[in-house]
Formats: structure tokens, C-alpha cells, sequence
């Protein structure tokens, strides 16, 4: 099953076209650093590492996180024996890790959760060894700790929720009683500290981004928490979400539910006020897939039917929706195209470039960093490409990527005559262009294009803000 997985998403993985997220990690890639304003640097390393094996292709940046789903899988499986479950039950927890909608689906993504999800679960693994009389796996759970911050800041919940499971049993406190755990902790910020390092030398920009997220920007929000739960209901997979709702009723692998806690309690109250993205709780999925995977064990009746139907029905829906999304569209359907972020973009930038050389300009700009970084990692675009808003984001740029903006531009807005108003307040001269579809029928996004000249502040360093209350 491993095998199989990992062919499927060896093949979809070099076959689907980046989406916006992965280009721009794909960017940061080109300048290995400790750190980037988004995301401490691993998904960065990881897609260097798989670009010097596959090259600078779609495979290349997706390489070793594809690989990192499959061994996340085997880590699943190692922690659930660990815990002293029966291999049927381990078997459950890999499969059904696989036949989750986001492990399943999104196993091939180059994104910071794949090794986020890797680390933290060999973080457990290391952790319940070391509870079983070999206190040395402690130092190895700290190693593991470290690289799960250095991928995504969602790791820093480990610690509250490994003190947790420990303060809750007598064996726990007997550990927490040597110097172990605390051995752990020490490893675990040495590794980190690198970032952190960064961090400081840079305003502290990444911890910044990320924990700023904490502070509510709104009032209480409920229909965000409905939002997540539902989310979360979907992405686990509906008939796997229901063992992961029994494993909680009945306190089933309980170990694992009081590590997870923290991080879901963060989840759920964050919802209160602000949306949470449906790939945040992926690191927990692991741990989610052994509390559901017992909980199943011995279920009768209508449950049981569930158990067996939960993995062949992903595995016969995921090849499809996979086909779906790789096979090219005419957008003639009947609902709006859930994979238009994926489709249209060789023939777009194709386009781009076009007008670009027909109207003369040296380089193309963007207001976003995923639409700026689809057009650098174009082959068919020979210009600089700058995102103009949040600058911040590229401070990873060196100075022959940058654009000469005392020569003409091209500048790409999505929307229909969107951003002209932002246009004129940033340059002397701004001349529209025919606009540059991408995609077709109901999921079609039209782009405004614009022939730029004369910029009225310093857009490398700035950008061009908007204006209050013009979007774009």
C-alpha cells in the first residue's frame, strides 16, 4: 500500500503543474537561507535537495516531500505499535492516514506541513520509547522536535503536549523527575536555534508573521468554528472522522489525544475570531489515524460496515479526483472548477510574455506572491518577475533578480480593469492593455493588464501600496 501510494503521488507529483504556495517555495529554494518571512526554512532545503536529484521541475521541488508522505505513513505504523497496539491496528493507522482527503490528496504538495508532519511524529515515536525504559530515546525526540520547528511553528505545541501526556501518569512524573526530558528540550532548542538566530538578525520578521496570528483582529466569529469543524470532517475523510469522534469520546489512546491537545485547543480557539486554513491540523493526522484505528478494533454493526468501506472507497475516489485534476478542461461544468488555482497557467503566462515583448517592457510585476512567483518559475517568461506589494516577502532576492525599474514593466492584476486607480498612484505613466484570460468557463479569472512606466516611489525596497479602500 505503501508502494502503490507512493507511485501515485510520484506520478501526479510530476505531472500537475505547481500551485502558487509551491512556486514561491520553489523560489526560496534558489537562496538556501535560516529563514524566510513565512515559514522557518526546511520546506526550502527539501526543495533544494529534490531540485539537485530531479531537477528544476515540478518533481524536483516535490520530491522528497512525496517521499516524506511514505515515511510518515511507516512512522505512523511504528507509533502505534510502540504504544503497545496490535500490528492489525498499526496497519489501520498507516492505511487510513493514506485514505485521509489531506494526507491522501495532498501527499504530493511541497508544502512546510509534510515535514512538519514527518518530525512531529518521529518526535512521538522517540518519545513513547523513551518512556519504556530507554531514556536515551529522549535526546533523539528533542533532534526530532527541533526539525519539526524548522519546518512549520505548529511544532512549538509539542512541548506543552508532551509535558501534558507526562504530568498525567505516574511514569510521566518519574521522568519529568530526571534530567531526560529536560535533556530533550535543550536538544530541541539547539537544533531550533538557528532560525531563531535568523530571526533576530531580521526584525524578527518570521515570528512576527506567524505569532501575530495569536492576537484576535476581530470580534468572535462563530461561523468560522462551523467552518473548521466541518473542514476538518471533510479533509480526516467522513467515515474516519467518525472512529477519530469515538477515540475522543472513549479517551482511546489517550497519550496521544493529551499531545494533541494544545495545538487543537490553539485550532479551536483561533476559530473563534479567524479562519484556520484546512492543512494546519495535519501534523496531528498521525496521532488522529492510531486513536481512530483502535477505536475501530472490535466494532460491530453499522460501525463496522463504516471500517471497511473508509480506505477502498478513498483509494477509488482519490485516482479519480487525481485524473480530474490533471487532465485538461474546457470549463464547461456545471459548478464552478474546484481545480482552476491548478489549470491555465502554460497558456497564461505564454500570453504574459507575449505582451510583454510586444509592448516593450523589461520586466512584470504581480500584487501577489504566488501570481509573482508562478511567472519566475515560468519557462516561457524571460523578464524579471516582481510581487509590488509585500515586498517583505522576497528579501531573499539578490540583485540580478531584481527588475530595472527604470525601464518600462508589465504589470498583471486578476480581476477585470482591477488595480488601474493603484496603477496611477504609483507611476507616471500607465497605459491599459488587452486583458489575458486564464482558464475557461465558470472558473475563468481574467487579468487586467497594464504597460507601466515612471515609478513615483521605491518600489524595490516599498512596493506599491494600495491606496485606502482600492483593491485589488
Amino acid at each position: 500500500m505503501v508502494v502503490a501510494a507512493l507511485a501515485v503521488r510520484l506520478i501526479a507529483g510530476a505531472l500537475g503543474p505547481l500551485s502558487e504556495d509551491e512556486a514561491y517555495y520553489r523560489l526560496w529554494s534558489l537562496q538556501p537561507a535560516l529563514g524566510y518571512f513565512d515559514h522557518p526554512p526546511m520546506i526550502a532545503w527539501w526543495i533544494w535537495a529534490g531540485r539537485q536529484i530531479a531537477g528544476d521541475t515540478p518533481l524536483g521541488v516535490r520530491l522528497l516531500p512525496i517521499l516524506a508522505a511514505g515515511v510518515t505513513t511507516l512512522l505512523t505504523f511504528d507509533l502505534a505499535r510502540a504504544l503497545g497496539f496490535s500490528e492489525c491496528v498499526a496497519a489501520r493507522a498507516g492505511v487510513w492516514l493514506n485514505a485521509t482527503v489531506l494526507m491522501g490528496l495532498g501527499g504530493q504538495l511541497a508544502v512546510p506541513d509534510q515535514p512538519n508532519a514527518l518530525f512531529w511524529t518521529a518526535t512521538l515515536c522517540c518519545a513513547v520509547r523513551a518512556t519504556s525504559g530507554r531514556p536515551a530515546w529522549w535526546l533523539g525526540a528533542g533532534a526530532m522536535a527541533g526539525l519539526a520547528c524548522l519546518s512549520k511553528y505548529s511544532a512549538l505545541f509539542l512541548a506543552p503536549g508532551v509535558l501534558l501526556w507526562l504530568a498525567l501518569t505516574p511514569d510521566g512524573r518519574r521522568a519529568l523527575r530526571t534530567p531526560w526530558p529536560w535533556l530533550a528540550a535543550a536538544v530541541a532548542l539547539a537544533v531550533f536555534a538557528p532560525n531563531i538566530a535568523w530571526n533576530a538578525s531580521h526584525g524578527w520578521m518570521t515570528f512576527a508573521k506567524q505569532f501575530g496570528r495569536i492576537e484576535p483582529t476581530a470580534g468572535l466569529q462563530p461561523s468560522y468554528v462551523l467552518k473548521f469543524v466541518t473542514d476538518q470532517f471533510v479533509l480526516l475523510n467522513p467515515l474516519i472522522a467518525v472512529f477519530v469522534g469515538l477515540a475522543v469520546r472513549r479517551r482511546i489512546a489517550w497519550p496521544l489525544l493529551a499531545i494533541a491537545a494544545p495545538f487543537a485547543a490553539y485550532l479551536l480557539v483561533h476559530s473563534l475570531h479567524d479562519e484556520v486554513q484546512g492543512q494546519w491540523p495535519a501534523p496531528l493526522y498521525p496521532m488522529l489515524m492510531v486513536a481512530a484505528a483502535a477505536a475501530a478494533e472490535g466494532v460491530t454493526g453499522w460501525r463496522a460496515g463504516l471500517r471497511a468501506a473508509a480506505a477502498p472507497l478513498a483509494f477509488a475516489v482519490f485516482p479519480a479526483m487525481l485524473a480530474f485534476t490533471l487532465l485538461p478542461s474546457d470549463g464547461r461544468l456545471p459548478f464552478r472548477d474546484p481545480a482552476m488555482s491548478l489549470r491555465g497557467w502554460p497558456a497564461f503566462l505564454h500570453a504574459v510574455e507575449a505582451a510583454r515583448v510586444k509592448a516593450g517592457a523589461s520586466w512584470i510585476g504581480a500584487p501577489t506572491y504566488g501570481i509573482a512567483a508562478q511567472l519566475a518559475a515560468s519557462p516561457h517568461i524571460h523578464a524579471p518577475a516582481v510581487e509590488f506589494y509585500e515586498r517583505e516577502r522576497f528579501t531573499f532576492e539578490t540583485p540580478a533578480e531584481r527588475a530595472d525599474f527604470s525601464k518600462p514593466g508589465l504589470i498583471v492584476v486578476p480581476g477585470r480593469g482591477a488595480g488601474a486607480g493603484a496603477m496611477r498612484g504609483c507611476f507616471a505613466s500607465v497605459q491599459m492593455l488587452p486583458e489575458i484570460d486564464r482558464g475557461a468557463g465558470r472558473g475563468m479569472t481574467r487579468y487586467a493588464v497594464f504597460r507601466v512606466e515612471g515609478p513615483k516611489r521605491d518600489i524595490q525596497r516599498t512596493g506599491c501600496f494600495r491606496p485606502p479602500l482600492l483593491k485589488f
